[in-house]
C-alpha cells in the first residue's frame, strides 16, 4: 500500500502519522521531542524514528505492507537552508537503514517536504496554508501566508533569545516573581506558596537544587506555566501580571504579521494552537479582545486538525505536484 507519513516534531513531543495516498488516517505514532536545536541531532533521529515505528504498529490492523511514497516533516527549530541539510540526513539515514520493519522507502526527492512547524500548524488548523498561526505552547512563535504565497514569521527564535508568550516564559517570569517576593524586593504572591507546594520545597531556596542541580530542561519548566495559571484565576495580582504581558507580547506578534501580508480590512483566520491557550485564567478570550481591537475582520478559530495531520496533508500535496 502506498502510504505518506506527516510529522510533528516540537519541543516537547514527536507525533507522526501515517497516511494512504487518498488521505485516509491508518496509523499514529508518538514520541518524545525532536527539536535538534536543544537536544541534538542523534537524540532528534531517534524520536523521530520512534514516533514512525509506533504509527506502523498501529496501522497494522489495516495493512501489514507499507510503501512510504512522501513525507513531510514539521519541526520545530528547522528554519534555514542548513536545517534543512541536517534534516535530509536523517530522512536519508533511516531511509537506508531499513531497521523499520514493513515499511519500504519509495521517496522521491520532491516528494520530501521538510519545513518548521509553524506551517504545518497553519495548514492543519485552519485546514489550508493561507491565515495564520499563533502557536504558543513550549515555545512561541506566530506565522502568516496570505493568497499571494508570501509569508510572514514572527518569533520562534528559541527559549534563549525568544518565545515570548510561550509556557515557558510564563513559568521562569513565575518563578523570578515568587524569588523577588521570597527576597523582600518584590511585592507578594501566592506563587511562593503554590511553587514550593507542587514541588514539594521546603523552602524557595530548594527551588535551586530543582532547576540548577537536577538539570530541569525547557520541557520541565514549560510545565509550570499553570501553576501561574491557577494564581491568576484565583485573583493574584502578580500572576495576572504575567499572563497579561504574554498576551501583549503574542498580540504584538500577530499584528505584525497581519500588518506585513495582509490588508487591515481583510477577514483573515488566526488559529491558535498550543498549550497555553487551555489557561482557565481566560487567556485566550482576552487575546481576542485584544487583537481584535485593532483588526475587527480577524476570525480566532481553534484547530480543525492536530498539527501532524496538517504535515500529511502538506505531503500529500508534494505528491500531487502541488506543494
Amino acid at each position: 500500500m502506498n502510504c505518506i507519513l506527516g510529522i510533528d516534531g516540537g519541543g516537547s513531543k514527536t507525533i507522526c502519522i501515517l497516511m494512504d495516498d487518498a488521505g485516509n488516517i491508518l496509523g499514529r505514532g508518538e514520541a518524545g521531542a525532536s527539536n535538534y536545536q536543544s537536544i541534538g541531532i542523534a537524540a532528534a533521529k531517534k524520536q523521530i524514528k520512534s514516533a514512525i515505528h509506533q504509527s506502523v504498529i498501529t496501522a497494522f490492523k489495516y495493512t501489514n505492507t507499507i510503501n512510504v511514497v512522501a513525507i513531510c516533516l514539521g519541526l520545530a527549530g528547522v528554519s534555514r537552508p542548513e536545517d534543512m541539510e541536517v534534516i535530509k540526513a536523517i530522512v536519508n539515514q533511516l531511509h537506508n537503514s531499513q531497521d523499520i520493519q514493513s515499511i519500504t522507502w519509495k521517496i522521491q526527492p520532491d516528494h520530501l517536504v521538510i519545513c518548521d512547524d509553524a506551517l504545518i500548524a497553519l495548514m492543519a488548523g485552519i485546514g489550508d496554508a493561507v491565515g495564520i498561526v499563533v502557536a504558543a505552547g513550549t515555545g512561541s512563535i506566530v506565522f502568516g501566508r496570505n493568497h499571494q504565497g508570501k509569508s510572514k514569521r514572527v518569533g520562534g527564535w528559541g527559549y534563549i533569545l525568544g518565545d515570548e508568550g510561550s509556557a515557558y516564559k510564563i513559568a521562569v517570569a513565575g518563578m523570578q516573581a515568587a524569588l523577588k517576593a521570597y527576597d523582600g524586593r518584590g511585592k507578594s504572591t501566592s506563587l511562593v506558596e503554590n511553587l514550593q507546594q507542587h514541588l514539594g520545597l521546603e523552602s524557595m531556596e530548594n527551588l535551586i537544587e530543582v532547576i540548577y542541580r537536577k538539570g530541569w530542561g525547557v520541557k520541565e519548566i514549560a510545565a509550570l506555566a499553570p501553576i501561574v495559571d491557577q494564581a491568576a484565576t484565583a485573583g493574584d495580582q502578580i500572576a495576572n501580571s504575567i499572563i497579561e504581558q504574554a498576551i501583549a507580547e503574542l498580540v504584538i506578534a500577530t499584528s505584525t504579521v497581519i500588518d506585513h501580508i495582509f490588508d487591515s480590512k481583510q477577514v483573515v483566520e488566526v488559529v491558535t494552537t498550543g498549550s497555553i491557550w487551555q489557561a482557565k485564567c481566560k487567556l485566550r478570550e482576552r487575546f481576542i479582545n485584544s487583537i481584535v481591537h485593532d483588526y475587527p475582520f480577524i476570525n480566532v478559530i481553534y484547530p480543525r486538525y492536530e498539527p501532524a495531520y496538517g504535515a500529511g496533508l502538506l505531503a500529500l500535496k508534494a505528491l500531487s505536484g502541488n506543494c
